[in-house]
């Protein structure tokens, strides 16, 4: 299982469920409770079914839909599937900003999660920032990663690329990505 912290931003919807897309709605939240967070969470605990972001790196005809998207190609949206998750709490609420931490298995998208609770509480939300506490061996220093980059293939992917990249010594610097405030993975 996977463990992340995610910021969510009650009262916007952006066109990538996170703070690197477009604003597409606004609605009032000031009706929300920490009562009425906590109640939602329940819905999404256990098994249950997700659709997946427009934006992700899933594929369609062996292209990314994100790519397919930013070439303004019509992308219907993707069926509901089944994700577990294993543990969903509020950490803090400050409106707008309310704090989860989410223990799930694979293929589950938290932004996703976090536009889904905003649907839930007859508002919208976004999902601010996401921290990922736990992965293997991996811990994480930086803040917004996007949570479709952390497959082993990728990480395996990322580390073979550093490798070659730094056969001398360390570099620190950030591997550029395709997409603009994705983050990839440091290698150090």
């Amino acid at each position: 299982s996977q463990k992340y912290t995610a910021i969510g931003l009650l009262g916007k919807a952006t066109d990538t469920l996170d703070a690197t897309g477009k604003v597409t709605e606004e609605k009032p939240y000031d009706q929300v409770t920490k009562g009425d967070l906590e109640n939602v969470l329940q819905k999404f605990t256990g098994d249950i079914m997700q659709v997946p972001p427009l934006y992700s790196a899933l594929k369609k005809d062996g292209e990314r839909l994100s790519t397919l998207m930013k070439r303004g190609e019509a992308v219907e949206a993707k069926p509901a599937r089944p994700v577990r998750v294993y543990s969903l709490s509020l950490q803090q609420f400050q409106p707008p900003l309310f704090t989860l931490d989410v223990e799930c298995g694979g293929g589950f998208y938290v932004r996703s999660l976090v536009s889904d609770i905003g649907k839930e509480l007859s508002t919208c939300a976004t999902m601010q920032e996401l921290t990922r506490t736990k992965h293997g061996p991996f811990t994480l220093e930086e803040h917004a990663l996007y949570e479709d980059k952390w497959t082993i293939d990728e990480i395996a992917r990322s580390l073979q690329h550093c490798t070659s990249l730094l056969p001398a010594e360390p570099s620190h610097k950030k591997l550029k990505t395709e997409h603009p405030g994705e983050t990839a993975v440091s290698c150090e």
